[in-house]
């Protein structure tokens, strides 16, 4: 198969370039690693009590990582996306030594800049494509960075992040179909793809773009703009809305479990809405390109949706939600609530 990723730079320029975490004494470093795995397990309890959902399967413990770790793991979930995708694109047929050679070690420098910036970003993460069932991740540095940032409560804050972490794993591991639907709307998605080298160098200079506009605040360009064909698009809406749905959910699940178990959930809140709208124009103009825009707007507009149903039909009617791939909301529905109750329950029914 061509080569269009050197994964091995990609991983080394990820490590080089990401940006050192926050100063912690070697004691202070296990004692957060030894609470977040302790949070995990408490989040685990408060989840499956609030939402009535319970994981299907064995459940591995929780990975505390930092940003080096959280790019090596993402290299590999990355590998199982790329590599189909190119020898759809290519129909594997070989690039030349020498183009396969450079292109791959460019890309590589290119693919790695990404992650180095996102790992400085992410909190918290459910990684399905390394392994079924996945894994949660939870990357401590940026874990305690942004609880300085915001003088939150250290364990409050800690336990709000494995709140919404944990309803992510409890999305794949409690709904048995939900990781095979989700890995099949991604191979959906590279067999709606247009063959040809054109389109590779497309993806190639796609990659390119998403590292250059981390030095350039004035890029205008979409991540989704980059390699969509219309057939993608259908594909694409059907993603949009199931991971609207998850992010909605998580984000409803962590502040309604806030309440009870985290004294100063509102503050935090406040205080991290406000950190999620800041920036400065290169930070915004970058999480615009990588989608990360998108992704913020998927929290509240997919909340306001779990909120709509819950307050219609309770949990057990949200619910619903997760009895099969047709019941998931289609994308039009996120914005009306009656809709995706009026399809499913068939009428409102009425809560006690």
């Amino acid at each position: 198969m061509a080569q269009f990723v050197d994964w091995d730079l990609a991983a080394a320029t990820a490590g080089a370039l990401s940006k050192s975490g926050p100063a912690v004494s070697y004691d202070d470093a296990a004692r957060v690693v030894s609470e977040l795995r302790e949070l995990t397990e408490e989040a685990a309890g408060h989840v499956a009590e609030y939402t009535g959902l319970t994981s299907q399967v064995e459940v591995s413990p929780v990975r505390v990582v930092d940003r080096r770790d959280w790019a090596k793991v993402n290299i590999v979930g990355l590998q199982q996306v790329i590599n189909p995708l190119v020898t759809k694109l290519s129909g594997d047929k070989p690039p030349g030594a020498f183009a396969e050679a450079i292109g791959s070690r460019v890309t590589g420098v290119q693919a790695g800049t990404i992650l180095a910036y996102l790992s400085g970003r992410v909190l918290g993460q459910y990684e399905v494509f390394s392994g079924d069932p996945g894994q949660l991740l939870l990357n401590a540095p940026n874990i305690v960075e942004v609880e300085r940032k915001i003088d939150a409560d250290p364990r409050d804050f800690r336990l709000w992040v494995c709140l919404h972490e944990v309803t992510h794993r409890t999305q794949f591991t409690a709904v048995p179909w939900m990781r095979g639907y989700f890995l099949g709307e991604v191979q959906a998605f590279v067999d709606a793809s247009q063959g040809g080298e054109h389109m590779l160098e497309r993806l190639r200079r796609g990659v390119a773009t998403l590292s250059d506009a981390l030095r350039d605040s004035e890029s205008r360009v979409s991540v989704l703009d980059i390699v969509q064909t219309p057939a993608q698009k259908a594909v694409l809406d059907r993603l949009t809305a199931l991971m609207t749905l998850l992010e909605g959910h998580a984000e409803f699940v962590m502040d309604g479990v806030g309440p009870e178990v985290i004294p100063t959930v509102e503050s935090i809140r406040a205080k991290f809405n406000r950190r999620r709208e800041g920036g400065n124009p290169l930070e915004k103009a970058v999480r615009r390109l990588l989608g990360i825009e998108v992704k913020m707007r998927q929290y509240a507009e997919g909340r306001k949706f779990v909120h709509g149903v819950v307050e219609r039909v309770g949990m057990d009617g949200f619910n619903k939600i997760f009895e099969s791939p047709l019941t998931l909301p289609w994308l039009d529905e996120l914005g009306d609530p009656d809709a995706w109750v009026a399809r499913v329950h068939g009428a409102r029914p009425a809560l006690d």
